[in-house]
């Protein structure tokens, strides 16, 4: 399951998201969930995966 929210974001940030967004053939929601995953993953941070999870 997927959770909103509201994500504040100041437009130079938001148009190099979009380019790189736009670069990998990602929607901006799909690039931003990759970001996340990857900074949370390179820190350790991630959840552990359970069975049943995608």
């Amino acid at each position: 399951m997927k959770k909103k929210f509201v994500l504040r974001v100041d437009e130079k940030t938001m148009a190099c998201v979009e380019k790189w967004a736009a670069d990998e053939f990602r929607s901006v929601n799909g690039q931003l969930e990759w970001m996340i995953t990857k900074v949370l993953r390179d820190n350790k941070r991630a959840p552990k995966k359970t069975k049943g999870d995608d």
